[in-house]
This record gives structure tokens, sequence and C-alpha cells, in this order.
């Protein structure tokens, strides 16, 4: 294992985490942002609160360097392969 494996499984677990729907799947197992708003009052130090404020956080900021990350990966792969 490489340290290039090790970046291709961050990247495709980032992009996994990117494309999550809210409705049909994050709010059926409890991890949606209104589910968050309702369940929690001053909770903000438990462990499913942090893991909903990270994919929230996946999704909005990192949706756009994801596009030009994965075209970059795509062009290094048609190149070399």
């Amino acid at each position: 294992m490489s340290l290039g494996t090790i970046l291709y499984v961050c990247l495709l677990f980032i992009n996994a985490v990117a494309v999550l729907h809210e409705e049909r799947f994050l709010a059926r197992i409890g991890l949606g942002t209104l589910a968050s708003q309702s369940q929690f009052g001053d909770q903000s130090a438990s462990i499913k609160y942090k893991l909903i404020n990270l994919i929230s956080a996946i999704r909005t900021l990192l949706r756009f360097p994801l596009v030009g990350i994965n075209i970059i990966v795509i062009v290094y792969e048609l190149i070399f392969g």
C-alpha cells in the first residue's frame, strides 16, 4: 500500500460523502440537518452531532474543489495510466 493508494481512498471517500442526498438517505438514518436541530439542544459535543456537521461541511465547502481535484486525477490517470 502506497501513499498514492491512500490518497485515492481518501478522495473516493470524500466524493461519496459529497454526493449523499439529504432527504433520500441522510434523513432516513437520522443524520439530516433537520434531525440534528430537533434532537440536540445543547449537546453539541455528541459524536452524532459532530458527524452531521462534518457531512454538512464536506457537502458545502468541498463540492467545487472536488470537481477540480477529480479532473486533475482523471487527466493524470489518462496520461500516466
